[in-house]
């Protein structure tokens, strides 16, 4: 017979995420029956790549399928360019959370998770300033629109990193990245293509969308982070889990707010935090 490892969190109002080996996951009620249900104790086994990625992928799952929260594409510039500036401060926060994070982990006795944050804080460093070389390239003032734009989509999730951070055991930090690589990794040649088609072939304005899509690099760095959860013990795999979960909601929520803003108004903010007029045309 073949051993089957299972891996499981419970979210979301006693909602179960329940995966297996083959990467596949469900969503368990647990309810009335809570008591019978082994899912209701936290897991204490090992875990493998394939049951972790199911336990990940899942909690990003779950935290999209409520309401209309399908991920906007991008159908004009001025949203490209809104959404850009907001990936600015997720990015520019990015090396030094990891770090922080890190120093706290390597203190109480997890060197090898800070190890793992001070690789990728290095990785991951330098990733703001391909947001001000794609603004430059479309012919706006790059620092004062990322200084004076205020991101509803983005704000609730900085906020959320800068707290995990803080917390003393801050392993959930794992979970909060996970969320952004997996989500970028979706981003097929098709929506780059359809994006970079915003502006004229003669600007590059899409490094930072090259590299935190399916083209760059985020695709190994998925497998590589669900290699490296999957090795940690299950205390960490859920809290790393429950904040992948928490991660998505936030995504998701402001994905649906900025999504209902008409793009004249998204034009408007942008000119705003520019302090001039600007001219955005494909």
């Amino acid at each position: 017979m073949t051993e089957v490892t299972a891996e499981w969190v419970v979210v979301a109002d006693d909602v179960a995420i329940v995966s297996c080996q083959t990467a596949e996951f469900w969503f368990v009620e647990l309810g009335a029956h809570r008591a019978m249900l082994p899912f209701a104790s936290p897991m204490t086994g090992e875990g493998t790549p394939g049951s972790t990625a199911g336990l990940l992928d899942g909690a990003i799952a779950l935290a999209f399928s409520g309401g209309e929260r399908e991920p906007h594409r991008f159908t004009s510039l001025a949203r490209y360019v809104f959404d850009l500036a907001g990936a600015y401060h997720n990015a520019r926060r990015t090396p030094g959370h990891f770090r922080r994070a890190a120093k706290r982990l390597r203190g109480l006795g997890r060197p090898e998770i800070a190890e793992y944050l001070e690789f990728h804080a290095r990785e991951e460093t330098g990733h703001d300033k391909l947001v001000l070389k794609d603004l430059r390239a479309l012919g706006l003032p790059a620092e004062r629109i990322v200084a004076n734009l205020d991101h509803e989509g983005v704000r609730p999730l900085c906020a959320f990193f800068d707290a995990l951070v803080e917390v003393a055991y801050p392993v959930g930090c794992i979970g909060y990245s996970y969320c952004f690589e997996a989500t970028a990794a979706l981003k097929g040649r098709e929506e780059v293509d359809a994006l970079t088609a915003l502006w004229p072939r003669t600007l590059d304005a899409a490094r930072f969308l090259r590299t935190h899509s399916g083209l760059g690099s985020e695709v190994s760095h998925v497998q590589d982070m669900i290699g490296f959860i999957a090795s940690l013990p299950a205390a960490d795999r859920i809290e790393i889990a429950k904040a992948t979960y928490a991660t998505a909601l936030l995504m998701a929520e402001g994905l649906e707010r900025v999504g209902a803003i008409p793009d004249s108004a998204i034009l408007a903010r942008i000119e705003a935090a520019a302090g001039e007029k600007v001219h955005l045309q494909a």
